[in-house]
């Protein structure tokens, strides 16, 4: 009989995925509290690892792992695995972002609205006594260009919610033929002359870092709206903040911030600089913790779709 594979859960989830990957026979271990040198001591008695985001799993931690086959990240990026790396181990990389592109692309809706319509300005008026309609008339959303920037898993699930607001929806990606009845995937250039509202929905790469900067909005060629549910750092802040100084850019909904710390857990330090100190201050801004895809039903999700793809690989493997 073959020896069970080991897996190391280092990131607690969904009881239904450590449960389901020992029915279908794999020994699971859990270690969520020891810093990442212990887990390091350990590493190379394992077949697999379960991660989200608790820290990095890079080369110096994989050249550990000298047993590893399979590593489980529950959310939908990767950035915190050295997948090209991984790659020359052979190591399998596993995601899901099918388990939260619901939870984000309602999420990124209900941002918006919030953003155009003033409701996060006007509800914290009202609880203060005070009652201006005029100064909180909204933006409609009908009749604009709404421009996605990557389109896959979650850039579909945010479409797919706009359909109903009769508006025209676009997407630039940088892979062909992406675009589907829910997008119409267009050059960056056209996309560019287009967009009344872009809504970012790609992965951390180095080429996504600092991607939405001074450069790139001086290209835009209306006043638009901006909305990140993807990733903090693709953004320079200060060239956002500037631009909205300017009304190039008309109002932000941020999920994600250049200041999280890598893990998503909380802001890098209780000092940060000033063009966050003016996005707190804004009433233009809607802002979130990181929470786009968080959700009850997310978190269930997200667990199943890991567990299912291991045990797929597993009776792959016999």
């Amino acid at each position: 009989m073959k020896t069970p594979y080991k897996i190391l859960a280092i990131d607690s989830n969904h009881e239904c995925l450590n449960d389901g990957l020992r029915d279908a026979g794999f020994i699971v271990d859990e270690d969520y509290t020891s810093p990442k040198e212990i887990i390091e001591q350990k590493i190379a008695d394992y077949d697999g690892m379960i991660v989200r985001s608790r820290f990095p799993i890079d080369r110096s931690f994989l050249e550990k792992a000298t047993q590893l086959k399979f590593i489980g990240r529950v959310g939908a990026g990767l950035e915190n695995i050295d997948e090209d790396y991984a790659a020359e181990r052979k190591i399998v990389l596993f995601n899901s972002p099918e388990g939260n592109r619901d939870s984000l692309g309602e999420h990124a809706v209900g941002m918006l609205l919030m953003l155009m319509h003033h409701l996060r300005r006007a509800d914290n008026e009202v609880r203060n006594g005070i009652w201006k309609r005029e100064e909180n008339r909204g933006d409609e959303l009908k009749g604009k260009t709404v421009g996605l920037i990557g389109y896959g898993n979650m850039g579909n699930a945010f479409a797919r919610r706009l359909q109903g607001f009769d508006v025209d929806v676009i997407c630039y990606d940088i892979l062909p033929e992406k675009g589907n009845e829910f997008a119409k995937q267009v050059t960056l250039q056209e996309f560019l002359e287009r967009v009344d509202v872009i809504s970012l929905h790609t992965p951390q790469t180095p080429e996504t870092t600092k991607m939405i900067d001074a450069e790139f909005i001086a290209k835009v060629k209306k006043p638009f709206y901006f909305v990140n549910t993807a990733r903090g750092k693709s953004v320079v802040t200060k060239d956002l903040v500037a631009a909205m100084k300017t009304n190039k850019v008309l109002g932000v909904a941020l999920d994600v911030l250049e200041f999280e710390k890598s893990s998503f857990e909380r802001l890098v330090a209780s000092d940060l600089p000033e063009e966050f100190q003016y996005l707190i201050q804004a009433d233009n801004v809607v802002l979130a913790p990181h929470i786009a895809g968080w959700t009850h039903q997310s978190k269930i999700k997200l667990a199943q779709f890991i567990r299912d793809k291991i045990i797929a690989w597993q009776n792959d493997k016999m």
